[in-house]
């Protein structure tokens, strides 16, 4: 039963940081284009610090970042580390429908292959 839990806080804390990058995304998008230099970063990361999407998205960091915790003292991080890579599943795929990203083939297959390594792991 434990371990279904600790696997179901798992996915939780994936959801919030997949949640939390697609939402700085968006919040960083809605800035615009910047250039960067030392003299434009103040008035960047200013206006990211008033975005309601980043300021979201840090709050789900933040709540994942508990999550986490939770987990660490439950689990084996050698078990639950390697999971955290769904993020990079979800996070693509969502990037792509959400934002139009490109995603190559090449991506796709580096998808299959973290897939595979987080279905053998959960299987331990």
């Amino acid at each position: 039963m434990v371990k279904y839990l600790v696997l179901g806080l798992i996915l939780v804390d994936v959801a919030l940081n997949v949640t939390g990058q697609l939402s700085l995304k968006s919040g960083m998008n809605q800035l615009g284009n910047f250039s960067l230099s030392l003299s434009t970063l103040p008035p960047v990361f200013l206006k990211a610090a008033t975005n309601l999407n980043v300021l979201f998205g840090l709050l789900c960091y933040g709540l994942g970042f508990l999550v986490w915790l939770i987990v660490l003292a439950k689990a084996e991080v050698s078990y639950a580390y390697p999971l955290i890579s769904l993020g990079y599943v979800f996070t693509a795929i969502l990037a792509r429908l959400l934002f139009g990203e490109a995603v190559s083939v090449t991506r796709m297959v580096g998808i299959l292959v973290t897939c595979l390594g987080v279905f053998l792991i959960a299987r331990s």
